[in-house]
Parts: structure tokens; C-alpha cells; sequence
């Protein structure tokens, strides 16, 4: 957007601001003036006023019930599917309005910003008129605050507007695409295609015209079955590995008419992947199917059937207002794909309820051609799409799952680039793992039986969805209620209430609590005290547990008994189909007999999980069981299991049956003295388990790391000294003016930092941002972050990974301790099989690559990393590229450091300002 303005009036309504800086209202006649918190909320409760996102102003003042005339949800109705980072400077850039020169001029933009989006509701040529109307009618009746403000500018159509469920266009089934010619790709024509995409007088790399060759090789023909190509490709930042690869998958995918997978781990990958693949091909083809297709797990998209249930009475209160925002974005989304696409991530927020996830397929209760908004279906559409598309731009989860459970055997990916590849073994071990806790055989139970007595929602149970079944074939039927009365066996609702009372109901419900009462009784990590989850390891089980998981696993068989027979009977009847079966019942059955088998592999991974108790323990897995808390507050209770070796079934599920298959990251392998650690890397890949030796390439960085970034440890900041920790933060934050990212290994230590310095550096005009305290989604966060050299973020894990921040933005690293690895069960049993502290170690220098790959994203990019850790061992320095200098002293020296830093970068900046 950020188009100049439209000329308007400012609202004469009154407005509110709040930040850690002061707090600021503006009347109705539009005088501004600095308040107290008290006053703010007083004046807030008295006269709704113009706020910008109110969840964040309510932490702002301390006052949780903040309600008012929201602009971000007016920006929603007005721009849907279009994004807006939701600060005042993010707001002025978006509708072109001048930016705000500090916290006493925002109420005034307010009032501005609301005349242009009412004044964009007038105009002829506003692109999302259709549908507004009716939609506003009822954000009427529901009591939206903006609704008898924007009336006055919508104009009543001449003709009835279509209900979002008309508008939405059906897709078309294709023909089954035919499998890939076997072609070999020609050096000479990688090379000519990298040059196409780089574009002409691009300079010419050699480190990424060497790496695209490798890649070329995992795309020649099969030489054995069961044997694919692998190439483990590590690219430091700077090589252009996006288009490395991409350059030999798109002359593949047009030579054989195959589809290339490229899996991530991050969403800021896939969206920079799909900007990255418009290079390489049109955004739809001549017959108007698109050949690069963004595909998600089916828990990210928007459920029109959950949809039409929440408009209709699912939701209520403000949960209905968001259904009506939604039902706006979805007739404008490009995908319907709601967590990471088009849809704002800061929406859901603005409503502080989780109806976001309640919208989407969470549950796996879709019941396909049953459904009458199938032919509409975002997911349904997606999977048709790439199963006719060059390219997939997929995640590590779905690319897992897709192999070892896909509907459909001719979609399984056969091709595929694991970018980020570091994280393929977290993703396979979440993915082949197995956890009978009570919140999963609740969910269990209510996908056999419904939902229990009042619950609203349109969820129904097995023989509900499949009543026609259930009527027309003996066998099925009596198979559904022999399942529907071994699922009383599992928890109900208030089932935490009865363990804690000790009066557990059913053969679950007495495993649970024996699960609970052993865990109690055997944790020495302290954490009970503290408020954390605990754990203890499955081992050493008194004869009355072992004999409580025999029933418990006993009650489970009952259950898969009957699923198995329901299974064969379906299968029958697609096999000698009935008269009335039509094609959408057919594919109706067929999705059930897929979610059956779902259901069914996961009892089965829970009787064997129950199966070992007592006995010999499995020298490939690791069991425990854990009792997880949060703040005191117990929320879940369970038995997992995990491999040891996760890429054991990866390789044997995801690689086997592949012809071509790349991992690649700029931190693929450790390293240590003695340079990269290829052989840990290759382990790691799971090659080894298919007896496959993988092709091995790496490309090192062209930024000059040894003069754009320095490493510094301080000495003098005292473990466990939260006051000293705090002032470091703020004090290195001042001296670079912003710009910092802080990465922290405790949450507690996170909000205790965050809430001793905020209003410190807000009077300086530095906004502090941080994750689990300000109520903003991660990535919105990032964008917050990334729109302004001010500001400064704290966070955990999740920024410390894929995090792309190139600029000025991002000019300082600070980590406040050594990232060690969380002492866990299932981190013991691989750190023994995986050579001791030298298993920590990789994992350390690993993060602290991750982390120091935040810093340096472009060639002009410069900054400092800094670790708040006295005893920082020297063996983790190999985690820094080679050249990089390292220097350990105090705060005071290290500040000066910083600010001379900053210093040459304002010079710089001043000086291309005056070129």
C-alpha cells in the first residue's frame, strides 16, 4: 500500500495511547495531552476512544478489560488479507500518513488514519467493497464498535451481495500427472539457468555456481531401488543457496515434467521462497493452474465448515466479531491459509481467545465430500495443486508426515531439498514419536464419540459421520458401536479433577494416576517447587503400575479392534459399491478410511509403548513419564517415547522411498579444531541407515566476517545476579541505540529483564519488545522489530532460528548465558549414545552458529555478539566463522565498543544520505 494519503478529515472521535514512555489522551475537539495510567483507564472506560491494538495498550496500562474503536480491526475490515505492522509507524506507512515523531503525536495520527480508512470505503475503485455490506449488517447486530461509525460510508449495494460461501470459487479436478521422465541435467544448462535468475550484470559467484552443479546430481536417474541420491550441501549466508537450488529444480521439473518438494522449518523461509521462485516461473500457467504452490499441514488452513458454524451461533461475544473479520479475509485470501499466509497475524490476537486454532482443521475431523463447501475447500484445493505443480514449498513436519501416512501415494514426494536441513532431526523426532497423555485420549475420544453434553461446535462422532454406513452395512455398524462403547475406557472431561482427588474413572484415568503419583514421587529436579513440569524415566516400575498399563493396554486393543474391522468393512464397500453411493460419498468413505488408519497406527503406538513397561528396556528408544505444569498448573499428564536416533524411521520412511533428496544449511555441520565435521553430519541425515554415502559440498561465505562483526564475552556480569543481568541489557541497548536482539534460555529471566528496563529505555525513544510478555505473535514481532532501528526485541529459541533481520534494523546480538541444553531424560540417553559432553558441545557451538547467523545477513551488514557468560569455554569458540575476533572483557570496555561501533555507522549513514 503506502500510497500518499487520501484526503480526509480526521475523526472528531477521542483517542488513547499508551506505551512504556507515558501515556497520552486526545479529545473529541482534538487537543492532546499527557496522562496518567489511572486517567487513561478512567477516560477508556467512561468514552470509548481510538486505540491501536488494544491487547498491547492493555499490558501497557495494566488494565486487562480495555475495549474501544480498535484501528487494526477497522484496518482488517477495510484492507483484509493485506498486512499492517501494528504500530504507529507501521499504520502511517501503510495508509501513507506522515510518521508519528513520538508517543504525543499518535492519538492525533489516530484520528487521521480512521478519516482515510472511512474515506477508502467511499471511493469507487476500493478493491474490497464486495461483501462488505452484508458483513457489516452483521458486525451490527453483534455490537462491533465500529459499526455505527462506518455505516454512514457504505453504501447499501443495488444488487443482493453474494454470501462468502457463493463467492468462493470451486476448484477443478485434473488428470493424475504422469510419473517424471528420467533426465539428466547438463552443467552447461544449470549454469545458463542460474544466470536467468540471477538476473543480467548480477555479480557472478563461484561458490554458488559450484554448489548449483551439486545440486544438479540429485536429480539423475535412480541407479538402485531403495537407494536415492543424497547430497548434504552446506552454504554460508551470502551464497544464494535459494537460487542455487532452484535453478536446477525448475530445469528438472520442465524437462520431466516432475514436481520438486523444498521443505523449511521456518515460515519466513517459505515466504522469501515464493517471492525467490517467481524468478523461475509464471505465477500461473496458460490453462491458469499455478506451478509453485505454498502447502501447509492441514491445521493452518481456514475450515469453511467450522467457519459457517461460528457465523451461524458457534461463537460468541468477540469470538463472533472475529468469525465475521475472517469470513472477510477468506473471500480475498490468495490460499486460505490462516497461520503464516495473508491472514494478519496480529488478528488473532486482538480478540485474546485461541478462536483462531477453532477455525481451522485442528482435530482431523473433516469429513471430505461430505462436507457442502468440499468443492471450496482451501486444503482440498492446495492438495490438488501441487499435486500439479513444479514446485511445492512445503515444512519438515509435512514432508514427514506426507510420506508416512499420505492419502494419496502418487503425491508423496520423491524429490525433495530440505532447506535449513540443521532441524530436520528435531522435526523427524516430533514426527515419529509417540505420546499417550491424557489431553491426546481425550481428543481420541471425542473424534469416536462427539463432543460431550455442552459443548457447542459442529464436531460429531464416528457414527454420526458415518450413519449411512452404519444403516446399509450390518458389520460396519456393529464395528462403530463396538468402538463407540470401548471409548468409554478413555478420560472425559474434569478428568485432571479426579486424578488430583485420586478417584480416577475407567482403565486411562488409572493409569494416568498412577503415572502421576510415581512422577511426584521420584522427581530430584526441583522443578515441583519452582513451578515447572517433571519427569522421571520409565524404568524400575512396582508390579501394580505394570499391572495397571497391561488393562490400560488392554482397554486400548478393544478399541483398535472394532477400527480395524470398520476399516476392512469400508474398504469392501468402495470395492462393491451400492447404488446410492455417488462420488463425494465414495470420497467421503475414503477420508475415513484414512483418518481410521491415523487413529489406528497411533493405538497401536500406544500399546506398544505400554507393552515394554517392566520389561528390558529398547535400546532404540527412550520412555519416560511426565506430569507438565505450567506455573503450578498442571495441564497434561502422559507416557511418550521417543527413538534414540529419530533418523532411523526418517530414512526409512522419507529417504527410501525418494529417488533425490538434498539437506542443506549454512550450519549443517559443527565445527571444531579440526575444521567441518562431516562424519556427525552424515550420521545425522540418516544416509548410514539405508546404506547410502552421501555426496558432500560446501560453500563457504563471501562476507568478510573478520571485519564486520566481533565477538565479545563479557567477564563481569554474575550468573544468577537478575539486577545486574537487567542493567547489562539496558545499558548495552542504550550504548547501540537499539537495534538489539536478546536471546534468552529461561522465560522467567526473559519477563524479569523486560520488566525492569522497558520504561528505562522508552524515555530514551527505545521501544523494548519481547516475546511471552507482549501480547503479539512471534512473526509480527519480528516485523515490528524489523520496521524500526529503535527498537530492540528479546526472545527465546524460536528467534534465535530463521530469524532475517539485513540492515540496520539488527546491529547487535546479546545472548545472556551459554545456550546449554535442557538436562532432560531423553537428552541423557543421547548425550550417552552420542559420545558424552561432546554431544553437548556440538549442540552449544550449533545455537551459537544459529545465533550468530542473526547478525550478519548482507554484505554491508556489521554488528557485534555478545555473551553475558564469565565462564565461557574456549572449545565453542570454533561456533564463530574463522577469522572472526574474539575478545573477552568487561560491560564497560565492551560498551565503548558498541557505541564506536554505532558511531561509524551513523558517519555511514550520513554520508549515502549526502550521495
Amino acid at each position: 500500500m503506502a500510497e500518499p494519503a487520501l484526503p480526509a478529515e480526521d475523526v472528531p472521535l477521542p483517542a488513547l495511547h499508551a506505551s512504556h514512555a507515558g501515556s497520552w489522551l486526545c479529545g473529541s475537539e482534538g487537543a492532546v495531552r499527557g496522562s496518567s495510567k489511572g486517567e487513561a483507564v478512567m477516560a477508556a472506560a467512561d468514552t470509548p476512544h481510538l486505540i491501536l491494538n488494544a491487547p498491547l495498550i492493555a499490558t501497557r496500562l495494566g488494565y486487562p478489560d480495555l475495549s474501544g474503536l480498535d484501528l487494526l480491526e477497522l484496518f482488517a475490515f477495510v484492507h483484509p488479507a493485506v498486512f499492517c505492522v501494528p504500530t504507529p509507524k507501521g499504520l502511517a506507512h501503510a495508509l501513507g500518513l506522515p510518521e508519528p515523531e513520538d508517543g504525543a503525536q499518535v492519538p492525533r495520527l489516530l484520528r487521521q488514519a480512521a478519516g482515510v480508512l472511512l474515506a477508502t470505503c467511499e471511493r469507487e475503485d476500493w478493491a474490497a467493497r464486495e461483501g462488505a455490506w452484508s458483513v457489516l449488517q452483521s458486525l451490527a447486530r453483534l455490537r462491533w464498535p465500529w459499526a455505527q461509525v462506518l455505516s454512514p460510508h457504505i453504501a447499501k449495494p443495488e444488487r443482493a451481495e453474494k454470501w462468502l460461501f457463493s463467492r468462493l470459487p470451486e476448484w477443478d479436478e485434473s488428470a493424475e500427472r504422469p510419473q517424471p521422465a528420467q533426465v539428466a541435467l547438463d552443467e552447461v544448462a544449470i549454469q545458463g539457468q542460474l544466470e536467468r535468475l540471477t538476473g543480467e550484470g548480477s555479480e557472478k559467484r563461484e561458490g554458488q555456481r559450484a554448489y548449483s552443479r551439486d545440486v544438479g546430481n540429485i536429480f539423475a536417474p535412480r541407479e538402485r531401488r531403495d537407494k536415492p541420491h543424497v547430497l548434504l550441501a552446506q552454504a554460508g549466508t551470502g551464497i544464494g543457496k535459494t537460487l542455487g537450488y532452484l535453478a536446477p529444480a525448475s530445469l528438472w521439473a520442465e524437462a520431466s515434467g516432475g514436481t520438486v518438494w523444498v521443505s523449511t522449518y521456518t515460515k519466513n523461509l517459505q515466504r522469501q521462497l515464493r517471492s525467490e521462485a517467481a524468478r523461475a516461473w509464471p505465477d500461473r500457467r496458460a490453462d491458469g493452474t499455478r506451478p509453485v504452490v505454498v502447502r501447509k499441514g492441514r491445521e493452518n488452513y481456514l475450515c469453511l465448515l467450522n467457519l459457517e458454524d461460528a457465523l451461524q451461533g458457534g461463537f460468541g461475544g468477540r469470538a463472533a466479531i472475529l468469525a465475521q473479520l475472517v469470513a472477510r479475509w477468506a473471500a480475498y485470501s490468495q490460499d486460505g491459509d490462516m497461520i503464516g499466509g495473508d491472514l494478519p497475524g496480529w488478528l488473532g490476537t486482538l480478540f485474546r481467545q485461541r478462536a483462531i486454532r477453532s477455525l481451522t482443521d485442528q482435530r482431523g475431523e473433516c469429513i471430505y465430500a461430505g462436507c457442502p463447501h468440499y468443492r471450496k475447500c482451501f486444503i482440498e484445493r492446495a492438495a490438488r495443486a501441487s499435486a500439479q505443480a513444479d514446485l511445492v514449498i512445503a515444512n519438515h513436519a509435512l514432508v514427514m508426515v506426507n510420506a508416512a501416512r499420505g492419502r494419496d501415494h502418487a503425491q508423496r514426494p520423491t524429490r525433495i531439498v530440505f532447506d535449513e536441513g540443521h532441524h530436520v532431526f528435531d522435526a523427524a523426532d516430533s514426527t515419529f514419536a509417540a505420546a499417550l497423555t491424557g489431553q491426546e485420549a481425550i481428543e481420541l475420544k471425542r473424534w469416536i464419540l462427539g463432543p460431550e453434553r455442552g459443548s457447542k461446535g459442529r464436531r460429531r462422532g464416528l457414527a454420526a459421520r458415518l450413519a449411512d454406513v452404519a444403516s446399509y452395512d450390518e458389520a460396519g455398524g456393529e464395528a462403530i458401536t463396538a468402538a463407540c462403547d470401548a471409548a468409554q475406557a478413555l478420560p472425559g472431561e474434569g478428568w485432571l479433577g479426579r486424578l488430583a482427588e485420586n478417584a480416577p474413572s475407567g482403565e486411562i484415568e488409572a493409569l494416568l494416576a498412577a503415572v502421576r503419583a510415581i512422577t511426584y514421587a521420584r522427581d530430584e529436579s526441583g522443578a515441583v517447587d519452582a513451578g515447572y513440569g517433571i519427569e522421571t524415566e520409565a524404568a524400575g516400575l512396582t508390579g501394580d503400575f505394570v499391572e495397571r498399563a497391561q488393562a490400560a493396554a488392554q482397554a486400548l486393543a478393544e478399541i483398535r479392534s472394532p477400527l480395524i474391522k470398520l476399516g476392512v468393512r469400508l474398504e469392501a464397500m468402495l470395492e462393491d459399491a451400492p447404488d446410492w453411493l455417488d462420488a463425494q460419498g465414495r470420497a467421503r468413505i475414503e477420508g475415513a478410511r484414512f483418518s481410521l488408519t491415523w487413529r489406528i497406527d497411533t493405538l497401536a503406538a500406544w500399546e506398544s509403548l505400554l507393552g515394554r513397561l517392566g520389561g528390558p528396556a529398547d535400546p532404540e528408544f527412550v520412555d519416560w513419564l511426565n506430569v507438565e505444569r505450567n506455573d503450578t498448573r498442571e495441564f497434561d499428564i502422559g507416557l511418550h517415547r521417543r527413538f534414540v536416533d529419530p533418523m532411523k524411521p526418517f530414512a526409512r520412511t522419507v529417504l527410501e522411498p525418494a529417488h533425490g533428496v538434498m539437506l542443506t544449511s549454512a550450519t549443517l555441520t559443527d565445527r571444531n579444531e579440526d575444521g567441518p565435521d562431516w562424519p556427525s553430519a552424515i550420521a545425522k541425515s540418516g544416509a548410514p541407515h539405508i546404506e547410502v554415502q552421501p555426496r558432500l559440498t560446501d560453500a563457504t561465505s563471501p562476507f568478510d566476517y573478520a571485519s564486520r562483526a566481533e565477538v565479545l564475552i563479557v567477564t563481569d556480569v554474575k550468573k544468577g545476579d537478575l539486577a545486574g543481568l537487567a542493567g547489562a541489557y539496558a545499558r548495552i541497548i542504550e550504548a547501540s541505540k537499539g537495534g538489539v536482539l536478546g536471546l534468552f534460555t529461561a522465560i522467567r529471566r526473559l519477563r524479569a529483564v523486560h520488566g525492569r528496563i522497558a520504561d528505562r529505555l522508552a524515555r530514551e525513544g527505545l521501544p523494548l519488545f519481547a516475546q511471552h510478555v507482549d501480547p503479539i505473535d512471534t512473526g509480527t514481532l519480528v516485523d515490528i522489530f524489523r520496521d524500526d532501528p529503535h527498537a530492540s526485541l528479546l526472545g527465546t529459541d524460536a528467534l534465535r532460528d530463521g530469524v532475517d533481520v539485513p540492515g540496520h534494523s539488527l546491529r547487535c546480538v546479546v545472548m545472556e548465558q551459554v545456550p546449554w541444553p535442557k538436562p532432560s531424560i531423553l537428552h541423557r540417553a543421547r548425550r550417552a549414545a552420542g559420545g558424552g559432553s561432546a554431544y553437548d558441545d556440538k549442540i552449544i557451538r550449533g545455537r551459537l552458529a544459529q545465533a550468530f547467523g542473526r547478525l550478519i545477513r548482507s554484505r554491508d551488514d556489521r554488528g557485534h555478539f555478545i555473551v553475558l557468560s564469565p565462564a565461557f569455554p574456549s572449545r565453542l569458540l570454533t561456533a564463530f566463522p574463522p577469522g572472526v575476533p574474539v575478545t573477552r572483557l568487561t560491560l564497560d570496555e565492551a560498551l565503548q565498543r558498541v557505541a564506536a561501533g554505532v558511531s561509524c555507522d551513523d558517519t555511514k549513514f550520513e554520508e549515502d544520505a549526502r550521495t
